[in-house]
């Protein structure tokens, strides 16, 4: 149990107390807060409880705190003191040793210490990257996959049974356009002056596909292509762009659990079943010649056509579809990680939920924004055609999948990020992933010193934690205590730039006292509490680090 849940229990066996002994007329037990406040005066946690129960009882906050203070029956060597601030904000002060604790907390659970049952029973589906198989992924989806897949490992650690997703649009006009574009590549190749439309995918990479399809299946007709030519073009290019994705998100560490066709909906009549279900509800209507979804019933700004006159459903109806076909699955919470640009569709995607009769909430959206690429602070221009970086590939070729990754979590996901190229490949401080991962690597060599000097298993067995007494050694010990919280708090909110930041910290409070104090010194039974201390370091760092999808380096 960490520190916080420590004492709310304090204060929750306090107001059983007061309850059976009739001190307090408790009818109900208000949610209260236990937090770390901001400034260290305040404590080392301070409760509101207080605050919220004084209506219901009658009775002054400040009365009521006094109450709950006297009525505390903490175990031996956990308090130092308890104070009453303001109108009845309750602030306690932890014994110094007590933070010991954590500690042995963290050797009992090992490497899963930070991970609980909060979400035990509830299922997720988290969908994200998605991108159209029409052409490689770019930097954004790059942060795009490096969220969705922390997301899910900090909702996994967290107790819930999580699912991931990949979204396939591999119908529609984009399919078509995707075809003629490798035709007319094919065409040039065959010696054909071609004028290429502006609508047409542009990417030097069609010529690479081109090159292959003749390769393979020999020159083609110069005549105007046909549907079936288009659709067979289209699915061509549509595979083997989808392959190379499917390569790019491995490498960079991201495996889904489903891959799912947007032709499904279709041939398992997702969509009919989900027009079906608006229909009976009263959602759908026709006018002008077209199937419209009452979207305005919902706050949205105007109502959406699904099916147009000519009898082609549109993008949004793939949509419902989809999400019908989703919760069909019976997820409790279905998570979408689209791209900023996507805004526009949440209130009607909201929209059909609601009318579905499923509650809002149950639906998740989260918005990434721009990625915009740096080199030593100057911007480098996102095209391909200039031959600079661009796709997820050339960026994990250049920086590493770690650097990467830990850069796209570094900042909130609907925050803008600047990604420096330079930056990324420095082994300097100023390297976010460096400063943490060499923080790992540098543990790891203290370790492998200790066990040369034979004291590396002593530390578990026969460490005098009270020699751990200096102030860098109590904020460290506070600092892993507040680990699990951290952990919540991310899948709470659904923020894993919490991990990010929280392991940053870590590790400058332990590069600062790796430069002040020795580990390993002559003091033997000093030497055995601080290596106890920084395996207790080094084992968050590596779980944290596993969170986000980055190694956790033995050597740099």
């Amino acid at each position: 149990m960490s520190m916080k849940k420590r004492v709310a229990a304090l204060i929750m066996q306090a107001l059983e107390t007061l309850k059976s002994q009739a001190l307090l007329d408790i009818l109900e037990t208000p949610s209260f807060q236990v937090d770390v406040p901001k400034l260290a005066e305040h404590g080392d946690f301070a409760t509101n409880a207080a605050l919220l129960l004084a209506k219901s009882v009658r009775r002054a906050p400040r009365r009521v705190a006094e109450l709950i203070r006297d009525n505390l029956n903490p175990p031996p060597g956990m308090l130092a003191r308890v104070e009453i601030a303001g109108p009845g904000f309750i602030n306690f002060f932890l014994e110094g040793t007590y933070w010991l604790q954590v500690l042995d907390d963290i050797a009992s659970a090992g490497g899963t210490y930070g991970q609980s049952t909060m979400g035990a029973g509830k299922s997720v589906q988290v969908e994200f990257v998605s991108a159209n198989p029409t052409g490689p992924l770019h930097v954004g989806h790059g942060r795009g996959a490096a969220l969705g897949d922390a997301l899910a490992n900090i909702l996994s650690a967290t107790g819930h049974r999580v699912e991931r997703e990949y979204y396939i649009n591999d119908i529609g006009l984009q399919m078509q356009t995707l075809g003629l574009s490798l035709l007319l590549r094919v065409k040039e190749l065959q010696g054909e002056p071609v004028s290429f439309p502006e609508n047409c995918y542009q990417g030097d990479y069609i010529k690479v596909l081109a090159r292959q399809y003749l390769e393979q299946h020999g020159p083609i007709s110069l005549e105007e292509p046909d549907a079936a030519a288009l659709e067979a073009g289209g699915r061509y290019a549509g595979e083997a762009i989808l392959a190379g994705i499917r390569q790019d998100l491995a490498d960079f560490g991201v495996h889904f659990d489903h891959w799912f066709s947007e032709t499904r909906l279709f041939q398992d009549h997702d969509l009919d079943h989900a027009f079906a279900a608006l229909q009976e509800r009263g959602y759908l209507y026709e006018a002008d010649g077209a199937l419209w979804f009452k979207a305005t019933a919902f706050g949205d700004e105007k109502d959406r056509v699904v099916r147009r006159q000519n009898g082609a459903t549109t993008y949004f109806a793939s949509d419902i579809g989809y999400h019908w076909q989703k919760f069909q699955r019976g997820f409790h919470q279905v998570i979408d990680i689209w791209g900023a640009d996507h805004h526009g569709y949440v209130p009607r995607l909201k929209a059909v939920v609601q009318a579905l009769g499923i509650p809002a909430e149950r639906l998740t959206i989260l918005l990434v924004q721009l990625v915009s690429l740096l080199r030593e602070g100057e911007p480098v221009a996102m095209t391909t055609r200039g031959g600079t970086f661009v796709t997820l590939r050339e960026v994990m070729d250049e920086v590493g999948k770690d650097a990467a990754r830990f850069i796209f979590l570094s900042r909130r996901a609907d925050a803008h990020l600047e990604f420096d190229l330079e930056l990324a490949k420095q082994q300097s401080n100023e390297n976010p992933v460096y400063y943490v991962q060499y923080a790992h690597a540098r543990l790891a060599s203290v370790f492998r010193l200790a066990q040369e000097k034979g004291l590396a298993g002593e530390a578990d067995q026969s460490a005098n934690l009270t020699r751990l007494t200096l102030p860098e050694e109590i904020t460290l010990l506070k600092l892993l205590a507040t680990y699990p919280e951290v952990v919540e708090a991310a899948a709470f909110h659904l923020e894993p730039h919490r991990i990010t930041y929280f392991l940053t910290e870590l590790a400058g409070q332990l590069h600062g006292y790796y430069y002040r104090h020795r580990f390993i010194s002559d003091d033997a039974d000093l030497s055995r509490a601080r290596l106890r201390l920084v395996r207790g370091i080094k084992t968050i760092l590596a779980h944290g680090l596993g969170l986000l999808g980055v190694e956790a380096p033995e050597n740099m």
